[in-house]
């Protein structure tokens, strides 16, 4: 089934996101290769594709997993969360209905 991440980022975390990127998007890029990545991509904190200094205010993530526990356990071993960039996360069931 698929599930939809909602990763809520902490305050003045931008530091701590560039550092642990790499590890963040090897995570990803392992479900993209496994064909289970829907999409994934972080929400700026403010209105254009580069924010700079402003940051993130967190990330969305659908990917497919065979659980809603497998998908939470992937969830907490995120990169991100380990680095102190999330303050939490949110898994919940997704239904794609289009395209």
């Amino acid at each position: 089934m698929w599930y939809v991440f909602f990763s809520e980022d902490k305050a003045d975390s931008l530091a701590q996101r560039k550092a642990a990127r790499p590890d963040h998007l090897a995570r990803l890029q392992a479900l993209k290769d496994q064909g289970k990545l829907l999409v994934a991509g972080p929400c700026p904190a403010i209105d254009c594709d580069d924010p700079g200094e402003a940051g993130f205010t967190g990330s969305v993530v659908i990917a497919e997993f065979d659980s809603l526990e497998q998908a939470q356990s992937w969830a907490d071993a995120d990169p991100y969360m380990a680095a102190g960039v999330y303050q939490r996360t949110i898994v919940k069931p997704y239904k794609k209905v289009l395209p």
